[in-house]
């Protein structure tokens, strides 16, 4: 086991890896950034962009804050 996953071993394999996240919507409407925090049940993103369909990404300022209730679908996305 490398140095780094035996120091960050309290972290979620997930926490600090680009995500797609499905939103629970009557539209289908996603969000894409890098998970940056988990706590509870919600979730931080950063450098997030919203996802719609017929239409290119809109990328948002700032973090973005979802509760796991909002979420039909989360998705890690390869390195």
């Amino acid at each position: 086991m490398s140095l780094w996953r035996w120091l960050a071993f309290w972290r979620p394999p997930c926490l600090c890896r680009r995500v797609l996240i499905t939103l629970v919507s009557d539209e289908a409407t996603a969000l894409q950034g890098v998970l940056w925090s988990s706590r509870g049940a919600w979730f931080t993103l950063k450098d997030a962009a919203v996802l719609k369909a017929r239409t290119p990404p809109a990328a948002l300022d700032g973090e973005v804050v979802i509760h796991r209730r909002n979420i039909a679908f989360f998705q890690v996305l390869p390195e």
